[in-house]
């Protein structure tokens, strides 16, 4: 009898990021197709909210000390050889001690590299250069940007026909149709926002003092829509900087869709990303954008938004900004060329496409 073939997907956390929600567009497409099993290193399972509840996922526990490397590539070898999934699924660095672990190869192997943290948003740590040297030779590695591509051949030197480029892609028609179905600041002026998990790569500091500068000059407002570690910081620094009642933290937001359906500018303000999620989702809801220049961006935006990419840098943020929300013929302009320009380039189902080929490869290879 022909068994369902068995992914083992391995996460430093499985707190909400885009990994984690781009694992539960994937897992739903798949249905049943696949058995899937889930570890998260740190315990935390808070994007099971995404997850189809429909699917049978088997969380697993498997305890890993901090910082004792040997010991654990022993215990998660012990752990292949008694799961033996048809595939193992690794994502980023965080998880990369699973790689090391099936090293000489137990089953095959899938890497998934998106970025990285604040700590290498200027260059990345050699013995992490060297590790995943190592560790990904054999494996086949997935790269969502032509940036990371490019690091993942050059500098971690994996073979050229192990490194998959996978762009990620969305529901366009859920953001270009979504309503307005969540409350803004009171007052007048365009809504600035952004969606983000607040932790300090994405410097949400840089929009904050950005937006302080468009305040002094005209009626605006900011939306913040997202959760983390850094929030309550970030709130301090809000109220310290900007007019009272002219700034809302919505914390976690289920429905992202309604969040881009109540903006009028969307702004990115990030160290360090490669093919944002959020970034995306802004351009299928047709909303006209400001971002650091990071990753993938400057290819990503249309060519008319493409001005509106800067240097990570205050002023320069603050003054796309500021030409923004100052020229609403302007913004409807780059919102509708992001729009159509979305539709073509980031479908949901060509990301399916690619991988269902992907696993099903993978999969015949046992």
């Amino acid at each position: 009898m022909k068994t369902t073939p068995t992914l083992m997907h391995v996460f430093s956390t499985f707190s909400i990021g885009g990994p984690q929600v781009r694992f539960a567009a994937i897992a739903a497409h798949f249905g049943n197709t696949y058995r899937h099993m889930l570890l998260a290193m740190d315990g935390a399972y808070d994007a099971d909210e995404k997850l189809d509840p429909g699917l049978q996922i088997e969380r697993l526990k498997i305890d890993a000390p901090k910082k004792q490397t040997l010991r654990n590539m022993i215990i998660f070898r012990g752990a292949l050889r008694r799961i033996r999934p048809d595939v193992l699924v690794t994502y980023n660095w965080g998880a990369l001690e699973w790689a090391l672990a099936n090293r000489p190869r137990l089953v095959t192997h899938i890497h998934f590299e998106d970025g990285f943290g604040p700590e290498e948003a200027e260059s990345q740590f050699y013995r992490r250069v060297l590790a995943r040297r190592f560790a990904l030779r054999k494996s086949t590695v997935i790269v969502p940007s032509l940036n990371l591509m490019r690091m993942a051949l050059e500098c971690w030197r994996i073979p050229a026909g192990r490194v998959r480029y996978i762009p990620n892609g969305i529901d366009c028609a859920r953001f270009a149709d979504a309503t307005k179905g969540i409350g803004v600041p009171v007052g007048n002026g365009p809504v600035i926002g952004t969606v983000a998990s607040l932790r300090p790569e994405k410097n949400i500091r840089r929009l904050i003092a950005a937006f302080a500068k468009v305040q002094s000059r005209t009626d605006c407002r900011l939306l913040i829509a997202g959760d983390g570690s850094e929030r309550a910081d970030l709130e301090d620094f809000a109220r310290s900087r900007l007019r009272p009642g002219s700034f809302l933290f919505t914390g976690q937001v289920n429905r992202v869709e309604d969040v881009y359906a109540a903006l009028d500018i969307f702004a990115l303000s990030s160290d360090t990303e490669q093919m944002p999620t959020s970034l995306m989702e802004a351009m299928a809801a047709g909303l006209p954008l400001v971002s650091t220049d990071v990753g993938d961006v400057s290819n990503m935006v249309t060519d008319e938004n493409r001005p509106f990419v800067v240097d990570r840098d205050d002023e320069a943020f603050g003054n796309a900004l500021l030409r923004l929300v100052t020229d609403e013929l302007l913004c409807a302009k780059l919102g509708g060329a992001n729009r159509k320009s979305a539709a073509e380039r980031f479908t949901l189902s060509g990301m399916l496409a690619a991988y269902d080929l992907l696993f099903s490869q993978a999969c015949a290879r046992q």
